[in-house]
């Protein structure tokens, strides 16, 4: 272990000490049995009671450990292994923050003890620092690796340089294809390159070779989630906390995925029994905060928003996170403070760009529409320069499937498909109303509300089958080389995968994701009688409400006026196509129909989708399910009209946008001819 020592004379002890160090990993008992023995002949030795301290923590006496490990901490300060074992223990009694600040001492002191930096990420991990947990587990790769022929690769992926990284570990593996640390390194290069496919399958094949290779189980289940795919991730995720039970990382993991299933309930239980453990960490109450704003606890969601900017005021996405519940409003207080922060020399990109979407916000609340413009302008301005967005590439995407789905092709296949009825698919744009016909619809008996599900984007990015970002998507086209047994096994592994939002035993369900209108073609052919719903706003106010709203993930197309307008001007001459090739088979609603005739509009979508009319849909608001979108307030509230044209304020800053939509814009409500 390393251990500090005393001036012992080499021989027995030495000997006696490193046989109770070997029993550590095979048999605490043991262990703490020859650590015992060794202090009743020299009592006080630093190293027999640091082994005795790590055996009882392992036997799970971490309180009996740390009280063993406190003296020694303070004697021997500048050895590294104490505050490593030392972090483990509190960790272990759930002091988290106490027990990072111990293996950040470990790391300082000894930057190549490997397990200690992934002990780290996990609490990083815990506390939301997620690009912190990364570049620490990235450490823990590098410096637990012994192999002197992975040395390199490791360093190179420590320090970013993973062109480099790939290429010898390729190359490694060609040797050596079952060397698991290496097929996990080359994991952590896929998951960095965003081929998340990849990376899933290497990760499966190390738990293949070796199943009790918890680090790559908790990375599969880590990479499973950001895919979408939920229960599988559920299903790693717990089977890590089986082996670590106490874990901060794998803890605040199972929150996550229980959130994207819908599980709100206990995904909160886990954020308040985090917070126990890191009362001080920021990330952790706005993580907290997210929760409970989608279960419809607002109050307390703003609390925990306000605690996290009380800790830590220049974290942006915290008052951005104030902002974003739409029915709050800043104090005076509030906005001299955001300035201020927006003043400092020390901000990140993130936080800067967050502090204008929020003064932003303030000031459109309080009138000032110059000022409001301004700062929603540079706020996207600093998030476009990082990210990467074509306007192009979705303009093609929308011309090939175009050219794939005509009317001879579909009518061809007429028939293929899951028969089975179960999804209401809601698609449009952001910021289209979409979140108030679900909260409609979702109010009916029948109708289950689950939220913007990932399914049909995964699978169309399966079909797609591109490694990289350089090479070309096989999809649509991929489609007409699909039999009607193939398109029957799509629509109905759709089905499965989506079954677990699914909490009641209503027939139908809904999936809110927007920018499935792209993938209209497929849900039609996969799910034939799938009811799907379009949900239209004027496209100055759905842009607009689109440009001003920081969207966390994907929707990078909302960044900028000119790119938002042609992304509306895509989907409207998509959808324009849909509605020629399948007459009827989309129903439309207008946001502002919706607003001015309710009852109608809404008994027209009912009789769309095969139901009943019930008065229920109409108190949409009284609707206490969970709602995980920017409107989760709005929809709690009766429909006012004082939305419709609040974009007109803006309306001197908008001509980039207006040109951007061309004959959209002059032709609406109607499509012009494309």
């Amino acid at each position: 272990m390393n251990a500090p020592a005393n001036q012992d004379p080499v021989g027995t002890l030495a000997t006696a000490l490193a046989h109770a160090e070997r029993l550590l990993a095979s048999s605490p008992v043991l262990a703490a049995e020859q650590a015992e023995e060794i202090l009743k002949a020299v009592p006080q030795h630093p190293s027999a009671l640091l082994i005795l301290a790590a055996a009882k923590r392992r036997q799970g006496d971490a309180a009996g450990a740390l009280e063993l490990l406190e003296p020694i901490a303070a004697a021997h300060g500048s050895h590294a292994i104490v505050h490593y074992e030392r972090g483990l223990a509190l960790g272990a009694l759930r002091r988290g923050e106490e027990a990072a600040a111990a293996l950040r001492r470990a790391v300082e002191l000894k930057p190549d003890l490997g397990d200690a930096w992934r002990a780290l990420a996990d609490h990083l991990h815990a506390i939301g620092d997620t690009e912190g947990a990364d570049e620490a587990y990235a450490k823990h790769l590098r410096f637990s690796i012994r192999d002197p022929r992975l040395l390199e690769a490791g360093a190179a992926l420590t320090e970013n340089r993973i062109a480099v990284a790939e290429n010898l570990l390729r190359a490694h593996l060609k040797q050596y294809p079952t060397d698991i640390a290496a097929i996990r390194m080359l994991a952590e290069v896929a998951a960095r390159l965003g081929r998340h496919g990849d990376a899933e399958s290497l990760l499966t094949r190390c738990l293949e070779l070796a199943p009790s290779f918890t680090a790559a189980r908790h990375n599969l289940a880590s990479i499973l989630h950001r895919q979408g795919k939920a229960t599988q991730a559920l299903v790693h995720a717990e089977q890590v906390l089986a082996q670590d039970p106490s874990n901060p990382g794998y803890r605040n993991m199972k929150a996550a995925i229980l959130g994207q299933i819908g599980e709100y309930d206990q995904a909160i239980g886990i954020y308040r029994e985090v917070l126990g453990e890191y009362p001080g960490q920021p990330k952790a109450w706005m993580s907290y905060g997210h929760a409970l704003k989608s279960a419809g606890q607002s109050e307390e969601s703003i609390a925990a928003y306000r605690r996290s900017a009380e800790l830590e005021p220049k974290f942006g996405e915290a008052w951005w996170s104030l902002a974003n519940l739409k029915t709050f409003r800043f104090e005076a207080a509030d906005l001299a403070t955001m300035r201020a922060q927006l003043e400092r020399s020390d901000l990140s990109d993130a936080d800067r760009f967050h502090f204008h979407f929020a003064i932003g916000k303030a000031l459109e609340d309080a009138g000032d529409w110059d000022g409001s413009f301004r700062h929603y302008a540079e706020g996207n301005r600093i998030r476009k320069s990082l990210i990467r967005y074509d306007a192009d590439e979705n303009t093609a995407s929308v011309r090939r499937s175009k050219a794939l789905f005509t009317k001879e092709f579909l009518e061809e296949r007429r028939g293929f498909g899951d028969p089975r009825p179960d999804p209401i698919f809601i698609v449009g744009l952001p910021r289209s109303g979409s979140t108030l016909l679900e909260q409609i619809l979702s109010s009916h008996s029948q109708v289950e509300g689950t939220m913007e599900l990932p399914d049909v984007i995964g699978i169309a990015r399966e079909l797609g089958g591109r490694r990289s970002k350089s090479q070309e998507s096989k999809y649509p086209e991929v489609l007409a080389t699909m039999g009607a047994a193939e398109l029957a096994a799509l629509g109905a592994r759709y089905l499965e995968q989506t079954r677990v939002q699914r909490k009641t035993a209503a027939p139908f369900f809904i999936d809110k994701m927007p920018n499935n209108f792209a993938h209209l073609g497929l849900i039609h052919l996969m799910l034939p009688n799938a009811r799907i719903v379009d949900a239209r706003r004027h496209p100055l106010a759905c842009c607009f409400s689109a440009f001003k709203q920081h969207f966390a993930r994907g929707q990078h197309f909302t960044f900028g006026l000119e790119d938002i307008g042609r992304y509306y001007r895509d989907y409207v001459e998509l959808m324009a196509h849909f509605d020629r090739v399948l007459p009827g088979r989309v129903h439309r609603i207008l946001y502002e129909r919706l607003v001015d005739d309710t009852e109608g509009e809404v008994r027209r979508l009912l009789d769309y989708c095969g139901l009943p009319f019930e008065e229920g849909c109409l108190r949409f608001y009284e609707n206490e399910r969970a709602v995980r979108t920017a409107s989760s307030e709005q929809v709690r509230q009766p429909i006012y009209r004082g939305g419709v044209d609040h974009w007109r304020h803006f309306e001197p800053w908008l001509g980039p946008l207006k040109e951007a939509l061309g004959p959209v814009l002059d032709a609406w409500p109607d499509a012009p001819e494309f």
